[in-house]
């Protein structure tokens, strides 16, 4: 791991006065304004807000897949302002693993096929213990040699779980990871990202519009307007249901400062 005290101590990632603007100036699309926030080793976060908040931004930029247009950000203790496309590369490849809605499963690999493909890609000969602890984890020791399209939504989501934990990275970012799957297959894969974080103490920030996926975390951050407005510890499904409504109205008042997660603000 990376030295935690290149920004907060303990923090995965850490974006500090993060700005992001699409388009040119003038006419340019604010996503994110001045956000500062920290996701600490070992820890779940879900991230919510409103449609336009500014939430897939957030983690597109704290992941390296978009550069911010000013502002620091700093994965495993690695500052990602300045890096060349080939170094991000490289860091998004070794360093953080990513759980998407739709999946992302090569349909003409297997199980573990798709599994040890972040390790292939990475030029690294994957260990054959490490690969069968990982799939026997996500509960699918005897799907290795299926292919996707012989597996369940749930089943295709906890692969794609599986390969992003084998490279163990510092962070997993998950975008809307249950969005396509039933209330069951939902909790089951919810349930693993969380076993993920207290058994191996794996980071994970999601994304999620969804308050039952939020409960699995250990913290909801609330976004609105591109800006940090608010965080909820320990929290309930209930609870954040109640939050995202009270957001809601807040989103609709123009003009709010921003506001950092430091010292919890809410």
């Amino acid at each position: 791991m990376g030295n935690p005290d290149a920004g907060g101590r303990g923090d995965a990632v850490r974006l500090e006065s993060v700005r992001k603007v699409y388009g040119h100036a003038g006419n340019g699309v604010v996503a994110l304004v001045g956000v500062t926030i920290g996701f600490q080793q070992g820890s779940f976060t879900a991230v919510m807000g409103p449609s336009g908040s500014g939430k897939t931004t957030l983690l597109q930029v704290a992941a390296g897949l978009v550069r911010p247009t000013s502002g620091s950000v700093v994965v495993d203790g690695m500052e990602l302002t300045g890096r060349s496309e080939t170094a991000m590369a490289k860091l998004r490849r070794e360093r953080i693993g990513f759980v998407f809605q739709a999946f992302n499963l090569l349909p003409a690999l297997t199980v573990e096929q798709n599994v040890t493909l972040p390790l292939r890609l990475a030029g690294r000969r994957p260990s054959r213990a490490q690969v069968a602890q990982v799939i026997g984890r996500v509960g699918l020791a005897d799907r290795r040699g299926y292919r996707p399209g012989a597996l369940s939504g749930g089943q295709q989501q906890r692969v794609a779980i599986a390969r992003a934990l084998v490279t163990r990275p510092a962070v997993i970012f998950a975008d809307e990871p249950t969005g396509a799957l039933d209330s069951h297959s939902a909790r089951e894969v919810l349930g693993l990202l969380r076993e993920s974080v207290q058994a191996v103490g794996q980071t994970v920030v999601m994304v999620t519009h969804d308050p039952m996926a939020a409960s699995y975390a250990d913290r909801v951050v609330f976004l609105a307007d591109g800006q940090v407005v608010g965080q909820l510890p320990h929290p309930t499904a209930d609870a954040v249901a109640e939050r995202m409504l009270r957001l809601g109205a807040w989103a609709e008042r123009p003009g709010q400062p921003a506001r950092s997660v430091e010292g919890g603000a809410d």
